[in-house]
């Protein structure tokens, strides 16, 4: 699931051109993350746009918006889901970006 969550990421990248920086912290909290938490298949393209949307506050100046995200996954997740899995991601990696 990682290789192919990473294909798609790395396309999500291009598309929003974004800076190398932030798909190599995105795919860092990624690994982070699943190394704590057990992911649900059909909850790995949440973890993926939730580690770009931190990643993405962190490293860009004008960083994608939490609707952008719902549009790329063609709207499987919605702003609550993002914004409540960016909490747990945070939390659980304790802050450290």
């Amino acid at each position: 699931m990682r290789g192919l969550l990473l294909a798609w990421l790395v396309e999500v990248h291009i598309k929003f051109k974004l800076l190398p920086e932030t798909l190599f912290i995105t795919v860092n909290l990624i690994d982070r993350f699943t190394e704590r938490v057990v992911v649900k298949r059909n909850e790995y393209q949440l973890v993926g746009v939730t580690a770009m949307l931190i990643a993405s506050k962190y490293e860009e100046i004008h960083p994608p918006v939490v609707a952008d995200f719902e549009y790329i996954t063609d709207n499987c997740y919605t702003r609550q889901q993002i914004l409540q899995q960016e909490f747990l991601m945070l939390q659980t990696l304790g802050f450290d970006i």
